[in-house]
């Protein structure tokens, strides 16, 4: 007996939307083309940073800090003690730790411009759908007013007829963050 799910499966992929699917493809395009731009320092960084973020990473430091520590509490027989009291672990592993942070912090600013552009792309797209509907709106009550609907004069559907102007939105939420107010 199979337990019922509260969703519909995923369609298979053949069943996608064309329009989906050239966008997709367009964006995974871009993707490729980005990475493809990248500088040298940019793909060595990214290198490092995926490497250091992998448990091979977690493993090599387990076995050399571990085989260090061991070694130097005197636990390895035939083995000599080079760093007794650890001050050389505890450099390397300082060092180590900032050139890894700014290898982290290169992949960071990468990833945030590449975001940068995407909320962009976002933006236009959402402000161009606004526009549409509005549009959209103002049609379908000319197609209710010569009906004979009153479709106009519902308060609603005025405001949907409203262009929305970015610049005033943007004003409207500046101008309540310095009134002390929640950013919107």
């Amino acid at each position: 007996m199979t337990k019922p799910t509260p969703t519909v499966p995923p369609p298979r992929p053949d069943s996608l939307n064309q329009s989906l699917r050239r966008n997709i493809q367009a964006l995974e395009e871009r993707r490729r083309r980005e990475a493809a731009s990248a500088t040298r320092q940019e793909r060595v960084a990214e290198a490092i940073t995926r490497f250091t973020g992998s448990m091979r990473f977690v493993y090599l430091h387990i076995l050399l800090y571990g085989g260090w520590i061991l070694v130097n509490l005197g636990v390895v027989p035939g083995v000599p003690r080079f760093d007794p009291s650890f001050v050389v672990l505890a450099m390397v592993a300082s060092v180590e730790a900032i050139f890894l942070s700014t290898f982290v912090l290169i992949s960071q600013n990468r990833m945030s411009a590449a975001a940068d552009k995407r909320a962009d792309l976002d933006l236009q797209i959402s402000l161009l759908t606004e526009h549409e509907l509005t549009k959209l709106s103002e049609t379908v009550v000319a197609i209710a007013e010569r009906l004979d609907i009153r479709a106009g004069s519902d308060p609603e559907v005025q405001e949907i007829g409203k262009d929305v102007a970015p610049e005033a939105v943007l004003d409207e939420i500046q101008a309540q963050q310095r009134e002390g107010g929640a950013p919107v």
